[in-house]
């Protein structure tokens, strides 16, 4: 995956790893994600607790800086000048998440713009172990998440690379598949998506997993998207290669596929999010058509 610059904009960055409170915001986050609603399964996965559970993925051999690059204290322009250095993007993880949401945000700002819609741009927020939220308090084990109450993005970045390996997500294109998966979240907050769906819960509780499965196969789709929006106006570029890699990371967190995982029955009825092959079938069909209207997976 190569950007069109290698200028990283930090101002959208709340830093809050290692207790730190750096950047935009307020205390708050916290639903929707990718992984999200699957905690309970996760736990299983992973062994619960706070640290590296018996079978979890060891993280310490990665090269150095690849989990959160930063040291203890660094301040926000700490932070800017670290990414901005020559070769950062590719030698730290939190620099390249950043470089990748300064592309997402700049991609749904022209895109938006152009069909006469409203835009507004989310925060990137980095944490580690656990977050105050506007949505809740929430722990690493839900996995990276939006919150549409403050309309920030949660990322624990060495427990978001752990996810990856244990459920065969890997890559770094993975990762953007990911984080564009939580901008698309976004975009349904800020065109009404996402309360329309919260209402009709409400109203119809029986459909409550069924809306939710459409809601994450709907950002599935705004993922791909992105990633075709982004490739032609050449603000990246993207081989074949990598689109399979987020073709197999979508897969990766279908809810058949994680129920299987942790040992489980496979069971419709309680997805929140989707079988694996719709999953990859909605992300591929964003990725072909670069069509935000194709995107309608409530129709019908």
């Amino acid at each position: 995956m190569q950007f069109d610059d290698q200028n990283v904009d930090v101002s959208g960055v709340d830093d809050r790893r290692g207790g730190r409170r750096v950047g935009r915001g307020t205390a708050v986050a916290g639903g929707g994600g990718i992984i999200g609603l699957i905690t309970v399964i996760l736990v299983v996965l992973l062994g619960g607790g706070s640290g590296l559970a018996p079978g979890a993925v060891d993280v310490t051999g990665l090269p150095t800086g690849a989990l959160d690059g930063g040291a203890s204290g660094e301040t926000l322009e700490e932070l800017s000048t670290r990414c901005n250095a020559e070769g950062a993007i590719d030698e730290y993880a939190d620099c390249f998440l950043i470089k990748v949401y300064n592309e997402t945000d700049e991609v749904w700002a022209a895109e938006l713009a152009r069909r006469g819609e409203e835009y507004r741009r989310p925060a990137l927020t980095f944490f580690e172990g656990q977050v105050s939220t506007a949505c809740g308090p929430a722990t690493s084990q839900v996995g990276p998440f939006y919150c549409p109450g403050d309309e920030h993005i949660y990322l624990d970045i060495g427990f978001l690379q752990q996810l990856q390996a244990q459920l065969g997500a890997e890559g770094r294109y993975a990762q953007a598949y990911i984080l564009a998966h939580e901008f698309g979240h976004h975009l349904q907050t800020v065109l009404g998506v996402e309360r329309q769906v919260r209402r009709a819960q409400q109203a119809n509780p029986r459909q409550a997993n069924a809306l939710s499965v459409r809601m994450e196969l709907q950002a599935d789709c705004l993922a791909g998207v992105w990633g075709r929006l982004a490739d032609d106006a050449g603000n990246v570029t993207i081989s074949s290669g990598e689109v399979a890699e987020a073709q197999e990371a979508a897969a990766a967190v279908g809810d058949d596929r994680i129920q299987s995982s942790a040992g489980q029955r496979v069971d419709p009825e309680r997805w929140t999010h989707g079988s694996a092959a719709d999953r990859q079938a909605w992300y591929t069909t964003g990725y072909s058509t670069g069509d935000l209207n194709r995107c309608d997976t409530f129709a019908g």
